[in-house]
């Protein structure tokens, strides 16, 4: 018997997996059906979707911007403009309450006249440089996907004239893959991306990096790195800063498992290659003169150890040179983690966690100043920085902080919002002294989708199964959050059991922090209609940096779901809610995390919503991009990783005979990067086992599960009418 006929004798579902198999869709429409005449055929999802898609719509809402040379550049999208416009102003114009945009490149008219359902992935500038540095920004790299899939093209975009650069005309074009372009100078580009047999890794990505010239053919671009069958993706990128230029190679061996290379001479036969000594799993960032080393895992070098999660310094001169005396810039501490840092042209914006709540501080590293024999005294030893703390800032909320233009500004945009404030865009202006800086300037600030006069926000504490103390916010009526806030558990439940119907939210994966933010479509369509909404900030993410990803990876991966079944169980303690009230949704590895409160805690639940998921945990490094993961939850073809990945299986965990509570899974056909037949192969299991699913497949929108607003606002519709019909 051959090995897909055992598989398929195993696994009755396999077919499911046949993305456009005429089997296949004709199930998949068949479910699509069922939802559209059972949930879809009423007044109420249409009031839902119209009200969210209304906020999605909405002209006021803040356009979001990029500086390039004199103009800002935003994408948008609007009733008129399903697919959207590329578009621009200036400074001066974007400060007024309506600003003059004048269209780059209309997305809806190009996919109408070239007959394809166009999605935007974005653009890449070329920075004049040289005798053009004070000329117009004319080069730009723009990504479309077909769909909304992760693969997409490359089109080389004239900015002057407006118009896409023929490649009959020399214009660079890359054909769809995953993969991208990325600009060395104007008739000069790096190529990542499918160039045919053996050039892909196993999850389906780059396997070698070239260099390409304008005015040749694509298959004459010039080899500059090739990694392994064993690598995850290979990338490269030139950095154009004046008197800094540098080429860089990327070679991802893994998640959480990089090499990075100073290229001199790439892609010719004098070409070297020299590695940037630090630990694979560590982040390594360059500005100028300056190497940043952010550390996954405890590191020891010169007889110094630094802790995982600390952020270090060092000139890249000095350190090439040898010299190992970092300046540590940030230290983590039990409640503090790195969420980021973002460098101005003579500043560092570092951006710490502290209890899930920013802090900005800025620091500002020595000049470069010449010793006395002339050269420049090594970085080593001392910490010559100078730190200063931004204040006025939210204290329960998210503040994302961006650089204007890295190169020649100390200028950034701030973003600060929370769950019940509208978002807000400033900009400040560091200067040379941050200390005097004035107060940020409010450019624009979302208008309020719901009222919120009587709701609030908390922070409270759960603990899980081991004892950690498992952090979540929870925004809904103001009586009830203040009622049922506090620290850890009680012990016994505080008044009355709550009947408030409650949304609980989770990732818990790849080190990502879920922290707040303001949504006009969950305030409209949940949150002003009495639910209570929760995001659980479990292991497994980034909230408390490294470690708290580490603690919940590969063999530990239960600690996260232990995480946020204590956290459904603490709502109920609060008097907040009741098992038969609570739903919890989960995406993409947050998918895989409901797949496992629906399999093993179900009791635990009212209704769940399993959307793009990771369910068969035996084949998800066969599907996609799925191979790229294992470092992340473990490889089920080595026996011994298979037993413990089997416990988090929800596709095998699924027992026919158990009870379960009503369960709405959702995915996209278009999904290049989770394979949809995850969902419709549990979907299918559980239906064909008598049990309460509801099931939609969205044609569009790839991983993001939408191509448009009007998918999106469906979409939201959807899970929300579900979820009001199910624990109401």
């Amino acid at each position: 018997m051959s090995v897909e006929n055992l598989e398929s004798a195993v696994d009755p579902y396999l077919w499911l997996e046949d993305v456009d198999g005429d089997e296949a869709l004709t199930w998949v429409r068949g479910r699509n059906t069922e939802t559209a005449t059972t949930l879809e055929a009423t007044d109420e999802f249409a009031r839902t979707r119209d009200a969210v898609r209304e906020v999605l719509d909405s002209d006021a809402k803040i356009p979001d911007v990029s500086l390039v040379g004199d103009h800002l550049y935003n994408f948008w999208r609007d009733a008129q403009h399903e697919r959207g416009l590329w578009r621009r102003t200036t400074l001066e114009s974007y400060r007024t309450d309506a600003p003059e945009w004048e269209v780059v490149l209309d997305l809806d008219a190009l996919a109408e006249a070239e007959g394809r359902s166009w999605v935007w992935h974005g653009a890449s500038m070329l920075r004049p440089t040289g005798e053009h540095a004070a000329g117009p920004w004319r080069h730009a790299l723009v990504e479309l996907s077909p769909g909304g899939s992760d693969a997409d093209v490359t089109r080389e975009f004239d900015l002057v004239e407006r118009r896409f650069v023929d490649p009959a005309d020399g214009g660079f074009y890359r054909p769809e893959a995953k993969g991208s372009l990325g600009w060395i100078d104007a008739d000069t580009v790096y190529v990542f991306t499918d160039f045919g047999p053996g050039s892909l890794t196993p999850a389906g990505y780059p396997r070698t990096v070239k260099r390409w010239v304008r005015g040749t053919s694509l298959d004459e671009a010039v080899l500059v790195f090739e990694g392994t069958d064993a690598d995850m993706y290979i990338s490269a990128r030139h950095s154009s800063t004046p008197g800094f230029e540098r080429d860089l190679v990327h070679r991802a061996k893994a998640f959480y498992s990089d090499e990075v290379y100073l290229a001199e001479h790439p892609g010719t036969p004098a070409q070297r290659l020299t590695k940037i000594d630090v630990p694979d799993s560590a982040e390594t960032g360059l500005h100028r003169e300056w190497l940043l080393v952010e550390l996954r895992d405890d590191w020891t070098v010169a007889a110094t150890t630094y802790p995982s999660g600390s952020l270090l310094a060092v000139r890249l001169d000095d350190f090439l040179a040898g010299d190992r005396g970092f300046t540590v810039l940030f230290a983590p501490t039990p409640t503090t983690s790195l969420a980021g840092a973002t460098w101005t042209r003579h500043h560092l914006v570092v951006n710490v966690l502290d209890d899930v709540k920013n802090r900005l501080h800025v620091l500002t590293p020595p000049a470069v100043e010449p010793d006395a024999t002339g050269d420049r005294a090594p970085s080593g030893g001392s910490d010559p920085w100078t730190r200063s703390e931004l204040t006025g800032l939210p204290t329960m909320g998210t503040v994302g902080v961006r650089a204007v233009d890295p190169v020649e500004s100390d200028d950034v945009w701030l973003v600060t919002t929370d769950y019940l404030t509208p978002t807000t865009l400033s900009l400040l202006s560091l200067g040379a002294d941050p200390d005097s800086a004035r107060a940020p300037e409010v450019l624009k600030s979302n208008p309020a989708f719901f009222d919120a006069e009587e709701m609030a926000v908390a922070q409270n504490f759960a603990l899980s199964e081991d004892g950690t103390r498992v952090p979540y916010f929870v925004v809904g009526r103001s009586e009830l959050v203040a009622g049922a806030q506090g620290g850890a558990a009680p012990d016994a439940p505080r008044g009355a059991p709550g009947v408030a119907p409650t949304l609980l939210y989770g990732y818990g994966g790849f080190e990502i922090s879920l922290t707040p933010g303001y949504s006009g479509g969950l305030g409209r369509a949940w949150l002003a209609d009495g639910g209570v909404y929760v995001v659980a900030n479990i292991r497994g993410g980034g909230e408390y940096g490294p470690a708290w990803h580490q603690a919940a990876l590969t063999s530990k991966r239960h600690k996260a779901y232990e995480d946020f079944a204590a956290v459904a169980r603490d709502l109920v303690a609060r008097g907040i809610t009741t098992p038969a009230h609570l739903a919890m949704e989960g995406r993409s590895n947050g998918g895989l995390l409901a797949g496992n409160m629906l399999t093993q805690y179900p009791e635990l639940f009212g209704a769940v919503i399993v959307g793009v998921p990771l369910l068969d945990m035996k084949r998800y490094t066969k599907l996609l991009a799925g191979a790229s993961w294992a470092a992340e939850y473990g490889d089920p073809d080595d026996p011994e990783q298979w037993e413990f990945i089997r416990t988090f299986s929800p596709y095998h965990l699924f027992d026919e005979e158990r009870e379960y509570p009503p369960v709405l899974f959702t995915t996209s056909t278009k999904d290049d990067r989770v394979h949809p037949g995850h969902a419709r192969k549990l979907a299918a299991s559980m239906l064909a086992a008598g049990k309460d699913v509801t099931y939609y497949e969205n044609i569009e929108g790839g991983h993001g599960g939408a191509a448009n607003n009007a998918q999106a606002a469906h979409m939201a519709a959807v899970h929300y009418r579900f979820l009001w019909e199910r624990l109401a």
